[in-house]
């Protein structure tokens, strides 16, 4: 192959220049962490689906069969309605804390993870869900309504939350934009998404305050 016939050289003047901060590092791109619509709702349905895997696990630990459990959800008599805020009103400091900081990490996390552009928002926004996570987290360890006078299997969720989030930190610390994006998309589903299902099943807080 002759020079003339070789692939020409792409013009330097054309290529984008490497985001850098101000002492010289690559950026992290606030869409490199995006997984938009389609991937949110594919990660809902995972994250529901495990969820149901759970309660069925738990149900049979109970010595209840798939079907008993399924059955006795259908038998259920709720009906959705505005939240009822004078329940959590009454409830304990740290379960007020805890709805708090889960409810602003659901909403930061959904816009975090649906592509909010700019790179100062989404680091600000990003240290405000990890805040959020953490509170929701600590605060947790404080709540025994599922088995009183003890810790529950939900609490292995903030015990995992509390040892992964300094992770995805860290990794967004060092750029590497890989580890940070799957570290919190990963809290995102098993911390927010399916541990907050069971929240909601019967006999619970949120499910009296929204279906009782």
């Amino acid at each position: 192959m002759t020079p003339a016939a070789a692939d020409p050289k792409p013009d330097p003047t054309l290529i984008a220049p490497a985001r850098r901060d101000r002492f010289g590092r690559n950026k992290m791109s606030d869409t490199s962490l995006s997984i938009g619509p389609v991937r949110f709702i594919r990660m809902a349905a995972v994250g529901l689906a495990v969820t149901v895997g759970l309660i069925l696990a738990v149900g049979a630990s109970q010595g209840h069969g798939p079907a008993a459990v399924l059955a006795s959800f259908l038998h259920l008599k709720g009906r959705l309605h505005a939240p009822h805020l004078g329940l959590l009103a009454i409830a304990p400091i740290p379960i007020q804390v805890h709805v708090a900081a889960v409810s602003t990490a659901l909403g930061v996390g959904i816009a975090l993870l649906l592509g909010l552009k700019g790179d100062t928002v989404h680091r600000t926004l990003g240290w405000v869900w990890v805040v959020a996570m953490a509170t929701a987290a600590i605060s947790s360890l404080f709540i025994h309504r599922s088995n009183p006078g003890g810790y529950s299997f939900l609490h292995l969720f903030a015990g995992w939350t509390l040892i992964a989030l300094p992770m995805g930190v860290f990794a967004a610390r060092k750029h590497n934009v890989r580890l940070h994006g799957r570290t919190m998309t990963g809290l995102f589903v098993g911390g927010l998404l399916i541990a907050g299902a069971f929240a909601f099943l019967p006999g619970r807080l949120m499910w009296q305050m929204v279906f009782g």
